[in-house]
């Protein structure tokens, strides 16, 4: 994922994904080509750098049967984001449990995953929230 051109211009770096892809984390160095016009990280970067992972930690663990795309997200600008930032994402077992549980009719679900972006220091730049779609493939689903 690090020479994914879009991450790869922003200064986008994933620095982990758990073998298992129950974790992952993302970090974004600033550089000239990632700073808006009053000196600080560009926001299309911040949410760049938030963007693909939940998505494509669902994929992983829920496995061939799913269909998983990118359904919404907004982002919440809380502080101004300098030198280098990092957002930890995170699917824990139950939540994938409960996803295939309620999926299992055939029916769409839209789970909701929050991360936050935080500096060295550990203060807060910015929220953001995804939605997800997660639902079984067509040839998956029961037969009414």
């Amino acid at each position: 994922m690090n020479l994914w051109p879009p991450y790869l211009g922003a200064g986008i770096c994933v620095r982990r994904i758990a073998d298992d892809w129950s974790e992952a984390v993302g970090e974004l160095r600033e550089r000239l080509a990632n700073r808006n016009f009053v000196g600080t990280h560009f926001g299309g970067s911040l949410f760049a750098m938030t963007d693909p992972f939940y998505a494509l930690m669902l994929m992983h663990r829920l496995g061939e049967r799913y269909l998983v795309w990118d359904q919404a997200a907004t982002i919440e600008f809380v502080a101004p984001g300098r030198g280098t930032v990092a957002a930890c994402f995170v699917v824990s077992d139950e939540t994938v449990e409960r996803i295939r549980a309620e999926a299992q009719s055939g029916a769409k679900v839209l789970p909701q995953f929050d991360v936050e972006v935080r500096n060295r220091a550990g203060e807060l730049i910015a929220r953001v929230r995804k939605t997800i779609y997660v639902r079984l493939k067509p040839r998956f689903r029961p037969h009414p």
